[in-house]
């Protein structure tokens, strides 16, 4: 089987908790349309160890000027401390790659402060922390801000810091990792804690054991 390279960014003040329920569940094969399928890469501005907000340690798997989009089915950019200034404009350049690529980004918190300075959010619904967050990057997208959790639209899917759930409902739906009314029983099992969501998986769970 051939795999599918989901790659995540990872730099300084990296906000740990707002990707982690995405990449678990992409690269935990229980309950997956296709076991197995994907892999999970860390893509660094050079392959030097980085610290996250949470002081996590995190050795990037490769450096970004060898990232190209053919390699990849999707780039998650988490927020960070940084993204307000030019640190991480090279993930702002390279998100545009894969836009025009056809291939998904997925911005969170920060994150989505770099995709609106790169012009990316001028004509996409998306969302962020607040709409008064992104107009001080002096993109053009105001319009077309939504007051909601994660919004995608087309090879762009945005979030704010408070919605790692959500984030990542967004994010696997997109990758088509579950079916349908399995994505659905996920979603109320980890961010509802909704009981019903229980026999869902597990039946599911059992069938593909069978």
């Amino acid at each position: 089987m051939t795999k599918k390279t989901v790659h995540v960014a990872v730099y300084d003040t990296l906000a740990d908790w707002e990707v982690g329920a995405a990449t678990a569940h992409i690269a935990n094969p229980s309950f997956q349309r296709e076991p197995g399928t994907f892999e999970v890469v860390t893509v660094g501005l050079t392959t030097d160890p980085i610290t996250t907000i949470g002081r996590m340690r995190i050795t990037p798997d490769l450096a970004i000027a060898d990232l190209e989009p053919a390699d990849s089915v999707m780039l998650i950019l988490p927020g960070a401390e940084l993204w307000e200034g030019d640190d991480l404009n090279a993930f702002a350049h390279k998100a545009r790659q894969f836009v025009e690529a056809g291939v998904p980004v997925a911005g969170v918190c920060g994150a989505t402060f770099g995709l609106a300075k790169e012009g990316l959010l001028d004509d996409r619904a998306h969302t962020s922390n607040a709409a008064e967050y992104l107009v001080y990057s002096g993109y053009s997208g105001a319009e077309h801000y939504v007051d909601e959790a994660a919004v995608t639209d087309r090879e762009v899917i945005t979030a704010d810091a408070m919605s790692p759930f959500e984030f990542a409902r967004e994010v696997l739906a997109r990758l088509d990792v579950y079916e349908p009314h399995i994505l659905e029983a996920w979603y109320k099992v980890f961010a509802q804690k909704d009981p019903a969501g229980y026999a869902v998986l597990a039946e599911y769970e059992a069938s593909q054991a069978a």
